[in-house]
């Protein structure tokens, strides 16, 4: 990403852990102000990524660089800038939400004691300010994470799963807030994920691991470019309508159920103009539908699981 500040990169990072490749050889950018997503199945190796990025464990190969320094086990820097939400949240069990994000906010030297306050009403959990952490609900422990994740307002949130746990409404709100952070105070999100819906709804690149290795980086607009289309015709005879297209260069193939099956860009593009062709040749379509991946079914053809669109 030449002349683009970047917040994380990696450079052939890899992690094992015996004969186990839990990440390997994996090379990524994040450019400062965008949220990536990093995006992949249950034990692909999201989770000991962010780990890596946050010094937890030492790469077996390669580097890691957050905030234009170098990760390294003990060192200080970058993470006074740097909030995180790494699996399951942790916390004091048997201090209240408020003590919980008040110890926090001592860890971090200039935070505004009233910072506190502030987090709580911004995650909603001023209902639950005096109750203990460890009676919480997983929902609400999550957002008790991420409260602690973002009280001393960082450049960079690097978040682990951060819906998981949440009902729909809390998704969306929380969607909402990671929207305005990057928006209004240009903080970058670097987050893992595994919930394509909100992938879509929510980053601006993404990165789709699988089995430890990056299989691909691409935008959202990319992704609009990559996802397979066809155009989908039926009509009361197949046969001659499936000569009448082929005759203008539009091919077809003829699906199990009599379905015409169009792939070329020139018919895709121009729906309207293959139907009054078929009209024309009186053959005029019963059925005439766009038929477009979404992110699971692109997202399944790639890694090579049974699913994805053919």
């Amino acid at each position: 990403m030449p002349g683009m500040t970047l917040a994380v990169e990696t450079d052939k990072l890899g992690k094992r852990y015996g004969d186990v490749r839990a990440v390997e050889d994996l090379s990524l950018q994040v450019a400062q102000g965008e949220i990536y997503t990093f995006l992949g199945l249950n034990g692909a190796g999201k989770t000991t990524t962010i780990r890596l990025l946050l010094g937890m464990v030492r790469p077996t190969s390669g580097t890691a660089t957050v905030l234009q320094t170098r990760v390294r086990l003990g060192s200080q820097e970058p993470w006074a800038s740097v909030g995180y939400l790494v699996e399951i949240p942790r916390a004091y069990p048997e201090l209240t939400v408020r003590e919980n994000l008040e110890v926090a906010r001592r860890l971090h030297p200039g935070t505004a004691p009233g910072g506190v306050s502030e987090i709580i009403e911004r995650l909603r959990l001023a209902e639950y300010a005096d109750r203990r952490a460890g009676t919480l609900s997983h929902g609400n422990a999550q957002r008790l994470g991420l409260a602690r994740a973002l009280l001393h307002h960082p450049r960079l949130l690097i978040l682990d799963e951060p819906a998981s746990g949440l009902d729909p409404a809390g998704i969306v709100e929380i969607r909402q807030f990671l929207l305005d952070l990057t928006r209004e105070q240009g903080v970058t999100v670097f987050m893992s994920s595994h919930i394509l819906a909100e992938v879509a709804r929510l980053a601006q690149r993404i990165g789709i691991i699988h089995k430890g290795r990056l299989l691909q980086e691409l935008t959202m607009e990319e992704l609009e470019r990559n996802r397979r289309r066809r155009l989908l015709i039926r009509t009361s005879n197949t046969e001659a309508a499936h000569q009448t297209l082929t005759s203008a260069g539009h091919p077809a193939a003829v699906l199990e159920d009599g379905t015409l099956e169009l792939k070329a860009a020139s018919a895709i593009d121009h729906p309207d103009e293959v139907n009054s062709l078929l009209v024309m040749a009186g053959t005029p379509p019963t059925h005439l539908a766009m038929e477009e991946e979404d992110l699971e079914q692109y997202f399944l053809r790639l890694i090579g699981v049974s699913g994805g669109a053919a």
